[in-house]
């Protein structure tokens, strides 16, 4: 039986320098906002997030609750699941890319759905990253470095 993938949608072949989100003096001081709706999967991204050096961590438990604070507070990051039951992953990252406000904030969905529609749902969406669960820190931090990277040979 053969591993057959798919290319990686979000994968990015550039390499280019570090360079944190505006207000952020580095990478690591970058606000991320983790959207779960299962506690202990919040506590499990919170300490991988922690383990890799990210101390600005604030969650929320569904969609819903995640877009005020989105409004009320300044963020660099989203990383939601995609399956939760006030207002999943997909729907806030629809919102999110629909406000003005918004849109310019990086969307990670980190999920255990595999399904290659759902994928190609959340690339058609906008999403900048997708991680299937069971995610390790050294792919979490890869994605978010590949998000905050900057290339300088383009123009």
């Amino acid at each position: 039986m053969s591993d057959e993938r798919s290319p990686d949608p979000f994968a990015s072949s550039d390499v280019g320098s570090d360079s944190p989100a505006p207000g952020a003096s580095s990478l690591r001081d970058i606000r991320i906002l983790v959207v779960e709706d299962f506690a202990t999967m919040r506590r499990v991204m919170r300490n991988l997030l922690n383990d890799l050096g990210y101390a600005r961590i604030s969650e929320a438990d569904d969609g819903s609750v995640a877009l005020p604070m989105l409004h009320n507070q300044h963020f660099d990051l989203v990383i939601t699941d995609l399956l939760m039951p006030e207002m999943g992953g997909l729907e806030l990252l629809r919102v999110i890319r629909a406000d003005s406000a918004l849109r310019h904030i990086p969307v990670m969905i980190v999920t255990a759905d595999a399904q290659r529609e759902k994928i190609l749902a959340a690339a058609q969406a906008g999403v900048d990253a997708y991680i299937v669960k069971p995610s390790t820190a050294a792919m979490l931090e890869s994605k978010i470095r590949e998000l905050f990277c900057t290339n300088t040979s383009k123009t």
